[in-house]
């Protein structure tokens, strides 16, 4: 019988610039914020989708969004709080945005099958790109 604990305890190889990379930003925080991008296009999107639903599951998305939205728990590392944070987001103005939104639509009786505007997406996963763009070439200018 062999012993196959041997390969737990033994160190993983690393090149230095895999190392250092994840202290400068390097390519694994790209795809964490992406991924929390993903989370908060997801919520946005059932927040406006689901804003007006009459079923149950519609109604229960809405609330599931809204609630996320809504809550200032930081406890959470996918909170809406954390997430805006790394995103470099304004949560209060984004929840006002959203606020508003809904109020919006409900004034001018778009109260069916409200499509959520997806420019407002697209602006966070620009924001959220450039900014990854220009944290890597300031990393990038003073290697």
């Amino acid at each position: 019988m062999t012993d196959r604990t041997f390969g737990l305890f033994e160190p993983d190889a690393l090149l230095p610039a895999q190392f250092y990379a994840a202290f400068r930003g390097g390519s694994s925080v790209r795809g964490e914020k992406r991924l929390m991008l993903a989370v908060l296009q997801d919520a946005l999107e059932c927040y406006q989708k689901y804003a007006f639903a009459k079923d149950g599951p519609g109604r229960q998305l809405f609330a599931d969004a809204n609630g996320w939205i809504a809550s200032d728990d930081r406890h959470w590392y996918f909170s809406f709080e954390n997430i805006c944070d790394v995103l470099e987001i304004d949560p209060g103005y984004l929840r006002r945005g959203v606020q508003q939104w809904r109020l919006q639509q409900s004034q001018a009786g778009n109260q069916t099958t409200a499509q959520p505007p997806l420019v407002l997406v697209e602006e966070l996963a620009r924001h959220c790109v450039a900014g990854a763009a220009a944290h890597e070439s300031s990393v990038v200018a003073a290697s």
